[in-house]
């Protein structure tokens, strides 16, 4: 019982450091990857659909991506929806291909990165900690229902604290990468 309490607090503090990465890629530096425009969907025949679905989404050059829908006339609609994005991106059309400068982060726009960045690395913090008080709760729950030992249950307390500490050390890990890659210039 113990040990499946312990290796479910594990998996879902492992999804939340897998979260904060996924997160941690969408705030972008002043280089230019293809993650970028995961999040941006297309209105594709009445259908909104994710832009990876209905075009190629290259890197031109370390500061352009490069998209090429599939279909002519959904070139307007991709660019459209590039431009309304959240990115503050400006993309250009030059035949059938869709290119998207990265402008330079100015030193103000990097420091409100930053603050991005340490609310989505606070959050992922919050999550392995409630994982961490769930499954505490949990161990209580088992040592009243007499289910375990009290020697086991601590034991189990410890283990847990060292996990959450493992997992806390990795968000502040990525936050650091993060944050170096936003003042790198």
């Amino acid at each position: 019982m113990i040990s499946d309490v312990k290796q479910t607090a594990e998996q879902k503090m492992a999804k939340s450091i897998e979260t904060l990465k996924a997160d941690l890629a969408k705030v972008r530096t002043g280089r230019a990857h293809t993650g970028l425009l995961d999040h941006i969907h297309v209105d594709y025949y009445g259908t909104q659909m994710p832009l990876s679905q209905v075009a190629n989404v290259t890197l031109a050059d370390p500061r352009t991506i490069g998209v090429q829908p599939w279909e002519k006339k959904m070139i307007p609609v991709v660019e459209k929806a590039i431009r309304d994005s959240d990115l503050g991106l400006n993309p250009a059309t030059s035949g059938d291909m869709i290119r998207v400068p990265m402008p330079a982060l100015t030193e103000e726009r990097r420091r409100d990165l930053i603050k991005v960045v340490h609310k989505e690395a606070e959050a992922a913090k919050i999550a392995v900690r409630n994982v961490r008080r769930d499954a505490n709760d949990h161990l209580k729950k088992l040592l009243k229902d007499k289910e375990c030992s009290e020697d086991d249950e601590r034991r189990a307390h410890d283990d847990l604290q060292k996990l959450t500490d493992r997992f806390i050390a990795e968000a502040d890990r990525l936050l650091q990468q993060k944050e170096a890659d936003l003042m790198a210039i």
